[in-house]
C-alpha cells in the first residue's frame, strides 16, 4: 500500500516540503470529518460576514480557514500564509522556507446541499522575503513547488503534483491515510464535454460566444461532434472530472465588471489547478497566455480560465485569432 509519504520519499521530495504538505493534509482530514457531520456539527449556513472579495462567507469557510491557518503557523517550515478568505497575507515562522497559498473551501455554496467541495493549495519558495508583505507572494505559477486539492465527495480524494506528474490518493477511513489509487494520471487530449456557467453567456466576449455556440450545434456544426455540458459550481469538481475523463472548463472574462478580468483567483485557484492540468498533459490559459506564465500583481488578482484537454483548449483559443 503506497501512501502519500511513500510517494514523496520515492520522488525524493525534501523532508521540509514533505512535512509542509503533510500539515495541509492533516488539516484537510479534519475538515473532511466536519463535513461528514453536516448539520449535526453546526457548520451549515452563513457566518454573517463577507470575505475580501465581498462574498458572503459560509460557516465552514471560516472554520476551515482557521484550521488550516493554525496548523500551518505551527509548522516550522512555513514562512507565510495567504488565504482566499484573508484580506492580507499572514507571516508565520521567520526561519521557514515555504509560502502556502490556499482556498480553504472551494465551492462552499454547495455545502448546504451536500454537493462536492474541496480545499485547493499551492506551495511556493519564500526566497527569504518579508512574508508580511504581499509582494513576497507574487510569484508566477511556474515557481510552485507543489500544488493540489483535497476533494470532499463520496470519498475524500487528494490530487497532487510536486512537478513529477499527477497522482491521485484516496483517504482510507480505517487507517486515516491517503493511499495511492491512480499514479501518473493523464488528461485525454480530445473531449466531448464542456463546463461553463451558461447564465453569463450574454456577457462573454464574442470569440467565446461563438465557440460555445458552435459546440451547441453538435454534429451539424463546424466542430463536427455532439458535446455534453457539465456544471457543478465548484472548480475542484470540474477539474477532477477533467483529470479523470477529459473535458474543457471555462470561466472566461465577461463585461459585467470590466475591471475584474474573471471570477477565479490567480493565486488560490488558477495557478495550482493549472499546474495540475499541465502536469497531467492538458493546457491552461487565460485566453492569451499560459496561466502559469502570468506575472501576478495582486494577491487576490482574478484571471479568466480556459483549461482541460489539450486539443479542445487549442480549439477554443483558435477563436481568438
Amino acid at each position: 500500500m503506497q501512501t502519500v509519504q511513500h510517494i514523496l520519499e520515492q520522488n525524493q521530495i525534501s523532508a521540509p516540503l514533505t512535512e509542509t504538505i503533510n500539515t495541509v493534509l492533516t488539516a484537510s482530514k479534519d475538515i473532511a470529518l466536519l463535513l461528514q457531520k453536516g448539520a449535526m456539527g453546526d457548520i451549515l449556513g452563513c457566518a454573517g460576514q463577507e470575505n475580501v472579495q465581498g462574498e458572503t462567507q459560509k460557516k465552514l469557510d471560516v472554520i476551515s480557514n482557521d484550521m488550516l491557518k493554525d496548523a500551518l503557523k505551527a509548522c516550522s517550515h512555513v514562512a507565510g500564509i495567504a488565504s482566499e478568505e484573508e484580506d492580507l497575507p499572514v507571516a508565520a515562522n521567520a526561519d521557514g522556507q515555504f509560502l502556502v497559498i490556499y482556498d480553504p473551501l472551494d465551492g462552499s455554496s454547495n455545502i448546504d446541499i451536500n454537493v462536492t467541495v474541496g480545499t485547493i493549495f499551492s506551495i511556493l519558495p519564500s526566497n527569504g522575503g518579508d512574508t508580511a508583505q504581499e509582494a513576497t507572494y507574487l510569484q508566477k505559477g511556474r515557481n510552485q513547488l507543489a500544488a493540489g486539492y483535497v476533494l470532499y465527495g463520496p470519498s475524500t480524494l487528494l490530487v497532487m503534483t510536486t512537478g513529477q506528474g499527477v497522482d491521485i490518493f484516496t483517504l482510507d477511513p480505517d487507517t486515516k491515510e491517503f493511499v495511492l489509487t491512480e499514479a501518473q494520471s493523464q488528461i485525454t487530449p480530445t473531449t466531448k464535454e464542456f463546463a461553463i456557467n451558461m447564465s453569463n453567456q450574454r456577457f462573454w466576449a464574442k470569440p467565446i460566444q461563438t465557440y460555445v455556440a458552435d459546440m451547441l450545434q453538435g454534429e451539424e456544426g463546424p466542430l463536427g461532434k455532439r458535446y455534453n455540458m457539465r456544471w457543478v459550481a465548484a472548480m475542484v469538481a470540474e477539474v477532477h472530472r477533467i483529470i479523470n475523463r477529459g473535458g474543457i472548463f471555462m470561466y472566461p472574462w465577461d463585461n459585467r465588471e470590466p475591471n475584474k478580468p474573471g471570477k477565479l483567483r490567480l493565486m488560490y485557484e488558477g495557478n495550482p489547478m493549472s499546474m495540475l492540468v499541465e502536469q497531467a498533459g492538458g493546457l491552461a490559459s487565460n485566453g492569451e497566455i499560459a496561466i502559469l506564465d502570468i506575472e501576478p500583481e495582486l494577491i487576490h488578482q482574478r484571471v479568466p480560465v480556459i483549461l482541460g484537454s489539450k486539443e479542445e483548449v487549442n480549439t477554443a483559443l483558435s477563436y481568438n485569432k
